[in-house]
């Protein structure tokens, strides 16, 4: 049974990160703990640098929501946990020590489920929200950023550049969706030359075909972000797999620019691990 975070920033709720629960709950059953962060508590959070968590930031702080509007948001949440058949734990402690709960509670669980549209989409920003960058940074287990309208995966796409990063997102994906494993996934390295070789591309393939049933592994010589953007456009029910982002970014193959544009477009579900 996997231990599943849900983010939720003051009354933002996520449809879309609710849904693929109730999803994995239904293949293979999941406890879900809820996190409510007040928007106050994560805008003081980013504006300091320091003890290894945030950066400078400056983000002015919103007033706080209603306190019952929270209070509803919570009680949206149980009663869909509740309908669901779906194990869940909820903190309740709506105050400034919610966003170091988040982080430490992301140590001890196996996945963190965030909204592409919903997560502090208050503060108008145009490009992923850096505050979402900075979530995907700081927690310690891997992550799904799902949009609120998504088909759920019948197939796989792993962003591959050769890097342990790389390696290491594949792997974690494989022992925590044993279920998906069973669907096509297609492993893709992407360079604009032809001289190269996959790295390790021997290795790869002892690994990958042990874990993914319907397996397919090639190199694209073409421009790697419309190569892919065309990619997802035929695949609508696809999943991104990706490395690390934020830190050692996704190598020099898949700049964190790539899904970056995945997210904010709200395509498809993205799987990313960092690498600790």
């Amino acid at each position: 049974m996997k231990k599943i975070l849900l983010a939720i920033d003051g009354t933002n709720y996520s449809k879309g990160a609710m849904e693929f629960a109730k999803t994995l709950n239904e293949r293979s059953r999941i406890v879900l703990t809820g996190i409510f962060i007040p928007k106050k508590d994560y805008a003081r959070l980013w504006n300091y640098a320091g003890e290894g968590i945030g950066s400078t930031y400056f983000i002015p702080l919103i007033e706080d929501v209603d306190a019952e509007e929270i209070k509803s948001v919570i009680a949206k949440f149980e009663k869909e946990c509740q309908n669901n058949d779906i194990e869940y734990k909820v903190h309740k402690d709506y105050d400034d020590s919610s966003i170091a709960t988040l982080i430490k509670e992301s140590r001890f669980a196996d996945l963190m489920l965030l909204g592409s549209e919903t997560f502090y989409k208050d503060y108008g920003v145009n490009k992923v929200s850096e505050y979402l960058v900075e979530t995907l940074k700081e927690i310690e287990c891997p992550a799904l950023v799902i949009p609120e309208k998504f088909v759920f995966p019948k197939c796989n796409i792993i962003a591959y550049d050769g890097s342990k990063n790389s390696m290491f997102a594949i792997k974690q994906f494989a022992y925590l969706f044993p279920e998906l494993t069973n669907n096509k996934t297609i492993v893709v390295y992407s360079k604009e030359d032809e001289k190269h070789g996959i790295p390790d591309q021997i290795l790869l393939e002892e690994y990958a075909v042990k874990h993914f049933k319907d397996l397919t592994i090639f190199k694209n010589n073409a421009d790697p972000g419309s190569y892919f953007n065309s990619l997802f456009l035929e695949r609508k029910n696809a999943l991104l797999i990706s490395g690390a982002y934020g830190r050692t970014g996704l190598g020099s193959l898949f700049h964190k620019s790539f899904v970056s544009e995945l997210i904010q477009d709200h395509a498809v579900p993205v799987f990313i691990c960092n690498r600790s």
